[in-house]
C-alpha cells in the first residue's frame, strides 16, 4: 500500500479511529481497570500496574491486574502511602507470566518513594520540551534502589533503544481526554502533542503496510519515526491513531 498518499492514509486512519475509539473498547481491555477508580492516585497507580503487565493475552492483564488491586485492598494509593513490610507479604501471591510478588513489591515500595520524595506520578513527567527526557529520568529515579535485573525488564528504558510500548501507553491513558470515554486524561498539564506511539507487533505491522514506518524494528528509533508521520497528520494529537493502527491489527484481516 505504498502507493497511498499521505492524505489518504490520513483519511483512512481517520475513519478507522471513530470506529475503534469507543467506550465498548473498555470492557475488555487492561484500560478497564483505572476506570474502575475515583480518585486520581488510585487511577494513576492503577493504570501504571496494569500497563506494565500488559502482554500477553488481554483477558489474562485484565484478570490478573484486577487480582493484584484486591491484594491492595482495592485502594492502591492507601497501600502504596501506608503499608507496613507485614502488609507487603500478601503480595507474594501476585503473578503474571514472568511479573511476580518480588517485582510488585519493589514496584510499591517505588511507588511511594515518588509520591513522598517527588509530588508523584504526573510529576515527574512535566515540564519537559520532550517526554523522550522524562521516559529517561523517570527509569532513574524509578530504580533508583537496588534491585535484581528481572524487576528491571518489567519497566522500559528508552535510552537503551526500547520503544517503551507499555510506558507510552500508561502516559496515553493519563493524557488524552477526547472526552470518548476510553482514555481517561487526568493529567492537564501535559499536551497529548508530546505523547509517543505506544509501538508494538500490531501497529508496527501495519504501519509498515500502509507505507509510514520503513524502520524494521520495533525500537525507539521507529517510534520517533512514526510518531513524526502521525504529528503531520495531528499536530495536536498525534497518538489518537493508536486506536486506528492497533484495531486494525487486531481486529481486521488487513
Amino acid at each position: 500500500m505504498d502507493n497511498l498518499s499521505l492524505s489518504e492514509i490520513k483519511k483512512f486512519l481517520d475513519e478507522k479511529y471513530e470506529i475503534y475509539n469507543r467506550p465498548e473498547f473498555v470492557e475488555n481491555d487492561p484500560i478497564s481497570i483505572p476506570h474502575s477508580f475515583n480518585s486520581k492516585e488510585d487511577i494513576e497507580i492503577s493504570a501504571f500496574i496494569t500497563s506494565c503487565i500488559a502482554w500477553g493475552q488481554r483477558k489474562s492483564i485484565v484478570k490478573n491486574a484486577y487480582y493484584f488491586m484486591k491484594l491492595m485492598d482495592n485502594s492502591p494509593y492507601d497501600f502504596v502511602i501506608n503499608h507496613s513490610d507485614e502488609d507487603l507479604r500478601v503480595l507474594d501471591k501476585a503473578v503474571h507470566r514472568t511479573f511476580n510478588g518480588e517485582d510488585l513489591k519493589y514496584f510499591v515500595n517505588s511507588l511511594k518513594n515518588i509520591y513522598l520524595n517527588y509530588g508523584g506520578l504526573e510529576n515527574l513527567f512535566c515540564g519537559y520540551d520532550d517526554l523522550k527526557d522524562a521516559l529517561i529520568n523517570f527509569y532513574k529515579i524509578f530504580f533508583d534502589k537496588e534491585v535484581k535485573l528481572r524487576t528491571r525488564r518489567h519497566v522500559s528504558n528508552v535510552e537503551s533503544g526500547s520503544a517503551a510500548k507499555r510506558l507510552n501507553m500508561f502516559l496515553r491513558w493519563m493524557i488524552r481526554n477526547d472526552r470518548r470515554g476510553v482514555d481517561l486524561g487526568i493529567w492537564k498539564n501535559i499536551p497529548p502533542a508530546k505523547l509517543y506511539i505506544p509501538l508494538d507487533v500490531h501497529s508496527g505491522r501495519i504501519s509498515r503496510m500502509l507505507g509510514i514506518l520503513k524502520r524494521t524494528q520495533n525500537d525507539w528509533k521507529a517510534v520517533e519515526e512514526l510518531t513524526n508521520i502521525l504529528r503531520f497528520f495531528d499536530p495536536e494529537d498525534p497518538v489518537k491513531y493508536d486506536f486506528s493502527l492497533f484495531g486494525l491489527g487486531v481486529n481486521e484481516k488487513f
